[in-house]
Order: C-alpha cells, then sequence, then structure tokens
C-alpha cells in the first residue's frame, strides 16, 4: 500500500487536491423522502402534482421533478410551514396557486415527477427557491446562491 503511495507524483496529489476541494464545496443532496415513511398522503401528494403541473408544465421532465423537491425541501427546512399544504398555500410562495391549472387535474407526468421526488430524487442538490429566469427582475433572489439551472428555472439556496 506505502509502496502504492510513493508511485504517486506531484501532480497527481495536486489534481487529488483540487478534486477534494471542489466535491467538498459541492452542496449535499437533501435526505430521501418517501410517502410510505414519512406519512406524506394521497392529498399531499396530489397538492405536489398540482403545483408540479401548474409551474413546471412546459419544462423538461428533471424539472418537474425539481419544483416537487423545492416543495419537500421547505417542509424539512425551518424557514417554511412544516406541512405540504403549509408550504403550497404560504402567502407569495407559488404565484400559480389559485390560477385554474393549479384547479386543474394534474397530468400523469406531473404525479410520477411528484412521486420521483418523495423517493428521494433531488436535482436541486436542496435548493429552497427557483424562478423563471426569463421572468422575474427581483434581486433578493438573483443574490440568492446559485444550485443549478434546468429549463427556464434557475435553482437557488
Amino acid at each position: 500500500m506505502i509502496d502504492n503511495l510513493k508511485r504517486i507524483t506531484p501532480r497527481m496529489w495536486a489534481v487529488l487536491l483540487v478534486l477534494t476541494l471542489v466535491v467538498g464545496a459541492m452542496p449535499m443532496q437533501a435526505m430521501a423522502y418517501s410517502p410510505w415513511n414519512s406519512n406524506y398522503t394521497q392529498e399531499e401528494l396530489a397538492l405536489i402534482a398540482r403545483v408540479v403541473y401548474a409551474e413546471a408544465a412546459g419544462e423538461p421532465y428533471e424539472g418537474k421533478v425539481a419544483v416537487a423537491a423545492i416543495i419537500l425541501n421547505r417542509v424539512r427546512s425551518d424557514q417554511f410551514p412544516d406541512t405540504v399544504a403549509g408550504v403550497v398555500y404560504e402567502r407569495w410562495q407559488f404565484s400559480c396557486v389559485g390560477n385554474y391549472m393549479f384547479s386543474s387535474e394534474p397530468s400523469r407526468e406531473s404525479y410520477q415527477a411528484a412521486l420521483d421526488a418523495l423517493h428521494g430524487w433531488d436535482p436541486t442538490y436542496g435548493a429552497l427557491y427557483y424562478w423563471n429566469y426569463h421572468q422575474v427582475t427581483n434581486s433578493w433572489l438573483w443574490a440568492k446562491p446559485t444550485a443549478t439551472v434546468i429549463g427556464s428555472h434557475w435553482f437557488a439556496y
């Protein structure tokens, strides 16, 4: 083992150090969610699917899952209400609440995206905010640290 370490050149050590620093600086992925072991109900699943349908209908599938993950990340955060309904209906948080798409039956894909997020897929790496970067000019949002960009949505911490 020690002989193998002696074969690593100074340049290889430098590369390993840089990789360690880059990986260490990356945000951690949010913990997995499951409707079966976290007591999520069918009503909560449907509510998440409605938000996904209304907020991300034209987005790629990963973007739909990301919107669902934002809701779950907020439920787990101390900065937001601790229920799905509390997060979704919190004033000024989701512009879709009350519009015709939110009130419509979500697509099968919206339900699947909600389920994928409930099963632990978080393409946002724990982000709490998102917005359509073509439309939003709010400097408070733009000042948030970036998590990722998926489709037309910017995700941030």
